[in-house]
């Protein structure tokens, strides 16, 4: 096998904001963007007069979307993905570009701003600090008709363009037949499914010179629309992707950064230099998460904006499993001795069957298998928030018909390993496996109890948790293998016990038990040999 080599991530962050670059403004448009935001008033502002405070990194962000024009006078950036720490007035410099496409120079007749956030709450803060700047001027009050009651849409129509602003959320129905000239995204990274972006992006698209702009904190996972984004802006960030059209500005710690560096502090989070967020609250929150993994992970994601897994409690770090990735032939493991996991369900989870090949050397091979059942795979998708058909077409995931998973067709896969490979062990917990145990046995397949007790796959995780560290499992990367690792929340017990279980009802860990029980079985067999039974023992010995 061929290792591939490791990926390593150019710098993606925004140096432009701070170089003193020129940034092209041919027409004027960043500069007009520019005078018109400093004109408004902010009710929470110390200048004089209350005036908006545009601090010099915003003003050049502001100055990058709107200033590059298209020799028609289009703007060259159509999509910002603005990623930037808690505490760095996201919010209102976000109100403040929905106004300018609203009541300001960018506004268009009869055109949707459309503020969309996760939840109506959420999207609800957004929207109260726009009319918050309204009702800081008596002539932008008279101009506008404001729709903030508690139990009506949240809205704002300008009187003589009727140019609106609404505030709609993710858990709410879809915007279907909307076409915003403006989209500000709000906290995507915890938005619910895909349907609400998918609508925006489809309604965004039939608007000439439409503007979407994503602000967000760092968010969890790889598989997410979240993550999604947030992969491609880094492609673009680091030249990897050529998009004029999509602006990047990813203020975000590297891999290798102390995480307790002030410096970097001040790097990540550009609002600090001006006060924002507090200093001294993220010394404690520092001080605070020392010891406490979890806390120190929430640390790192929303202050530092380092994305994280789905997992606040991993059992293990994925960068030392990815960097494992090896481009396997199969064909050369069919002589090594192989250990199978086998994890099933019916409707809910995913069945999983994981083979673990042993190297002379005590390294191990992972090869996954999951099945699904193929009744409503999009519902399953948007309610999991996880790409099963795109899986499933790329040949990761085996769909079975119907609403449940056809357990022989996983006896089948079972069949299979047995047919082409050294099989010693099928691992299979006797839960919903009683009839396929006794299949195999009844053909002299070599299966045995596994209970998922808390005792047995304790020491089934720390198996697994300890060869990964020590750099002994080798695999090929696979997307739903990886993202089960992904998703296991690891508690540990006073007596070292590891107990492997979700995050949240929608997770899915069902590959991670598999492999723990491939991995753990394949561990033991190498530990439980007698001396006695030793090539190299010749006769009777005493110690």
């Amino acid at each position: 096998m061929n290792a591939l080599a490791p990926i390593i991530k150019a710098s993606t962050y925004p140096d432009w904001i701070y170089d003193g670059s020129a940034i092209p403004d041919p027409l004027g448009y960043g500069d007009r963007a520019v005078r018109f935001l400093k004109a408004l008033r902010h009710p929470n502002s110390s200048a004089d007069g209350r005036a908006f405070q545009l601090h010099p990194f915003q003003e050049r962000i502001v100055r990058r979307i709107y200033g590059p024009r298209h020799p028609d006078g289009s703007r060259i950036v159509k999509n910002v993905f603005l990623l930037i720490p808690r505490g760095n007035r996201k919010t209102s410099l976000a109100a403040a570009l929905a106004l300018l496409h609203t009541i300001g120079p960018e506004s268009v007749a009869a055109g949707q701003v459309v503020f969309a956030a996760a939840d109506r709450e959420q999207a609800g803060i957004g929207f109260r600090e726009a009319v918050n700047v309204i009702r800081e001027d008596k002539r932008l009050v008279a101009a506008t008709k404001i729709y903030d009651a508690f139990n009506s849409a949240n809205q704002i129509i300008v009187r003589d363009t009727k140019t609106t602003l609404k505030a709609i959320s993710s858990d709410g129905k879809a915007a279907h037949g909307m076409t915003p000239t403006f989209t500000l995204i709000d906290e995507i990274h915890v938005w619910k499914g895909r349907d609400l972006w998918e609508a925006l992006r489809s309604g965004a698209a039939k608007v000439n010179d439409s503007l979407t702009v994503i602000a967000t904190t760092a968010g969890r996972g790889n598989e997410t629309v979240a993550a999604g984004q947030y992969n491609y802006a880094c492609d673009v960030a680091s030249g990897k992707t050529e998009n004029p059209a999509y602006l990047p500005i990813l203020f975000e710690a590297e891999a290798d950064d102390d995480w307790l560096d002030e410096k970097v502090w001040q790097r990540v989070n550009p609002g600090l230099q001006h006060g924002f967020p507090s200093l001294e609250g993220l010394k404690t929150l520092a001080k605070e998460a020392e010891g406490k993994p979890a806390d120190k992970h929430a640390f790192e994601q929303f202050n530092l904006n380092i994305w994280k897994s789905h997992s606040r409690d991993p059992l293990f770090d994925l960068a030392t499993y990815d960097s494992r990735i090896f481009d396997p032939d199969l064909s050369d493991l069919e002589s090594y001795p192989c250990y199978v996991g086998v994890d099933l369900a019916i409707s809910g989870d995913l069945a999983s069957v994981v083979a673990a090949f042993k190297h002379p050397d005590d390294q191990i091979t992972l090869q996954p298998y999951f099945f699904i059942p193929g009744d409503d795979i999009k519902a399953r998708s948007d309610r999991d928030g996880l790409p099963y058909q795109q899986w499933a077409d790329a040949g990761l995931i085996t769909v079975c018909d119907g609403p449940i998973i056809d357990f022989e067709t996983v006896e089948d896969q079972i069949r299979e390993l047995c047919g082409t490979n050294d099989v010693q062990e099928i691992a299979v917990d006797p839960h919903l496996a009683r009839r396929l145990m006794q299949s195999l046995h009844d053909d002299g397949l070599p299966a045995v109890e596994f209970r998922q007790a808390p005792l047995t796959m304790g020491v089934a995780a720390g198996d697994l948790e300890r060869t990964v560290n020590g750099l002994m499992i080798r695999h090929d990367g696979h997307a739903v293998l990886r993202q089960h690792f992904d998703s296991v929340v690891a508690s540990r017990s006073d007596n070292g016990l590891i107990r492997m279980h979700k995050g949240k009802r929608t997770d899915r860990i069902d590959g991670a038990i598999a492999a723990a029980m491939a991995v753990s079985r394949a561990c033991t067999a190498a530990t439980n040999n007698s001396k006695y039974n030793s090539p190299e023992i010749d006769g009777l010995f005493t110690f």
